[in-house]
């Protein structure tokens, strides 16, 4: 739903200075809001990780790509920025959040040429899902301590349960 996801862009459109919209092949982008870019993914139900590349290759001018889902509309804004901060002064290769032991796929800030390159050669290799992009990345994870601080009621993570489009 749109209303849902224009909650996604504006919490990115705090952060980022350019926002990107990854839309399903032939959805209508019409509705966003004002400064938003919309790409279509070129292949229908291929999965997350290829409409992450469609993104990332839109936003290949920027070094670092913060990415969404489209479904997330609670982010919390200051969290977001607190992801780009460690991204830029530890130069990892991503950031992701760390819940109940896990890596959580989304939030996460990456490197967009090196994320592009394993995104690419990820999707050739049959694999789909983010997880898959960042199992192979060196991740700077941050953990529940800190980032729980940041967000109380953790409703960074929350998302609605229903298909969503990819904001990066």
């Amino acid at each position: 739903g749109m209303p849902l996801l224009h909650h996604a862009v504006l919490r990115l459109a705090a952060v980022c200075g350019d926002v990107v919209v990854v839309l399903a092949p032939g959805a209508d982008g019409s509705g966003l809001p004002p400064g938003t870019r919309a790409v279509h993914d070129e292949t229908e139900g291929e999965g997350p990780l290829a409409g992450l590349h469609a993104g990332l290759l839109a936003a290949a001018r920027s070094d670092l790509a913060l990415v969404a889902g489209g479904d997330m509309p609670d982010m919390s804004e200051a969290l977001l920025r607190e992801m780009l901060r460690v991204a830029e002064q530890r130069g990892e290769e991503a950031v992701a959040l760390r819940e109940g032991g896990a890596l959580r796929p989304l939030p996460c800030v990456l490197q967009c040429d090196r994320g592009m390159d394993l995104a690419h050669t990820l999707l050739h290799a049959g694999r789909r899902s983010l997880g898959d992009l960042l199992d192979s990345m060196v991740v700077a994870a941050i953990d529940e301590a800190t980032w729980w601080a940041i967000d109380p009621s953790r409703r960074t993570l929350f998302d609605v349960d229903e298909p969503g489009d990819l904001v990066s």
